[in-house]
Formats: structure tokens, sequence, C-alpha cells
């Protein structure tokens, strides 16, 4: 029984080619189901039925979990059943008609123009690590990446001649995306100047190193973001996934195609881009209201 969760992290690693955190991600979902049922139902996940999952979503929502935390467990609870059932480790589905909860749709935090040019200029450049912060934020504002792709982004995925970055994304995905000029500066100073003055003993493969000398970790560079937020007089509570928004928001309120924006963001469905266009819209508005001068 306890083989079985590290099973289907192979499976989802095999055969899903899901990334290495959104494994840990459902196999924290299930550690915390099957603590559940062993401690509410003396049960373990074969002896599972609906009523079970039921009260497991209950639970999460009695402890006050967000209605989008409740969906994520029982999609978790979904893939993993459906991988016991096709390995013949269980009979049937206990969450085959359990309804998922309604998730409200929450327009994403984005910055404004001159918000994100005070926070790309907060660096000191004239720092090797400066030089590192500024390339970093510079290029996932440029490109609109995810923090998990923008560290693990290797010094063979950038091509500053071309003007361009190669990117992994979920899934194993490749994509190319552009790169203006300003980034591609930034990304040549830290290159220059930067990335070789932060080596210690070896050379690793990754773009952008630590004071160790060693790869970026996403953890790093969220603290690094909120330095530079708060050296910016920024008051939003932001994270790096906020220039991943304002880099849609900013392209489609500029004219940018929407089928461009969702391959530069590699989203597979393109209703997941289409939430920018409600944001520029809402943009749309507050700019109407606040400057026609028949609106009151």
């Amino acid at each position: 029984m306890n083989e079985w969760i590290p099973r289907f992290a192979d499976y989802l690693a095999v055969e899903k080619g899901l990334s290495a955190n959104t494994r840990e991600s459902y196999q924290r979902d299930l550690r915390a189901f099957c603590q559940y049922l062993r401690e509410t139902w003396q049960i373990t996940p074969d002896g599972a039925r609906q009523p079970h999952i039921a009260g497991y979503l209950a639970h999460l929502r009695a402890k006050g979990r967000a209605s989008t935390t409740v969906s994520r467990n029982l999609a978790s609870l979904r893939s993993f059943y459906h991988f016991l059932l096709r390995e013949g480790l269980v009979a049937t589905d206990p969450t085959q008609h359990i309804d998922s909860p309604k998730v409200e749709k929450r327009l994403p935090k984005v910055l404004t123009v001159p918000e994100v040019e005070r926070l790309l200029e907060a660096p000191d450049v004239r720092t090797p690590s400066g030089a590192r912060d500024k390339a970093m934020l510079e290029l996932l504002y440029a490109t609109g990446i995810r923090v998990s792709e923008l560290v693990s982004i290797r010094v063979s995925d950038v091509n500053l001649s071309a003007g361009f970055i190669r990117c992994i994304g979920k899934g194993s995905k490749e994509r190319i995306i552009p790169v203006g000029d300003i980034a591609r500066r930034a990304l040549l100073h830290y290159l220059r100047f930067g990335r070789a003055q932060l080596l210690k003993d070896t050379d690793p493969p990754e773009l952008f190193l630590n004071h160790h000398g060693q790869q970026m970790s996403r953890q790093g560079f969220w603290k690094l973001l909120k330095k530079y937020s708060r050296s910016a007089n920024i008051v939003k509570d932001i994270t790096p996934h906020t220039l991943r928004h304002s880099f849609a928001t900013h392209l489609l309120e500029r004219g940018a195609d929407l089928r461009a924006v969702q391959e530069m963001l590699g989203h597979a469905d393109i209703s997941t881009t289409q939430i920018y266009t409600h944001v520029t819209r809402t943009r749309m508005k507050e700019v109407y209201l606040s400057a026609h001068p028949r609106v009151k």
C-alpha cells in the first residue's frame, strides 16, 4: 500500500510527462488524503468509497481551504484512482460521481507599467548579484515565463544574437520565446560580468546562480523579488507570477494577438489566456471612469 504513491509519481513522470513540482504537489495531496482515511475511517485508499471522498472534501472545507485547493485535491484523487484502476489495484473509482466545487474566477493581480519600471530599476547592476537579479527580472517580464522555467534555463538555451530563449515548460513541452533589446542587454551584462564572478569550483549548466555558485532556487528568487518590491515602493503583494500576469496583460492592452500570447505563455488551452482579456477590459473601464469628463 505504501508503494502506491511512489508508483503513481513514476506514472506521472513517464506517462504524463509532468514536472517534478507538479508530481510533488500530487503526492502531498495524496499523503494528506491517506492520513485522513487512516485516522478518521481506519481504512486505506482501496477501501474508500464515494462517501469517504465527499467526507474528505468536506473536511478540507471545514479547515478553511479555498475552493481552488479543494478542487485541486479532487483532481489529484481522480488521477490517482484512474491510475489504480488501470493497474488493477482497485475495482471501482470512488471519485467518479463527485462534482468539482465551483471555483470563483479571480482576475490576476498585475502591476502598472510604472510599477514594473521601478521594480526593474531596483537592482544595483554594479555588483555580480545585482547584475544577475536585473537579468532575471528583465527576462521574467520580457518573456512571461514561469519562475520554475526561469531558474531552469541553461546557458545553452539563450541565443542573444538571434534574440530568443528556449524554454521547457509543463509536460516537457519546448517553446521558443523572443527577448527584447533591454532584456538582452541585461542578460549580456550578467553573462560578461556577473555569472563568472558567482561561479565557484564547478560550472553548472544553469544560467542563473546563487552566491554558492549553484542553480538559483525558486525560493531564492522569491526572496529577491520581495526585497526589490520593497525598495521600489510597491505596496501590492506581488509574486513571480505577478510579472507573468503583467507581461500578458500589457501585451494585450497594446494590441497583441491572443494566440501569440497563448503560445508565449505555454498555455495548452486558449481559455486560460482569455482571462487576461477580462483584465484589460476592467482596466479600460477604470481609465474611462477616471478620465471621461461626462461620466459624473
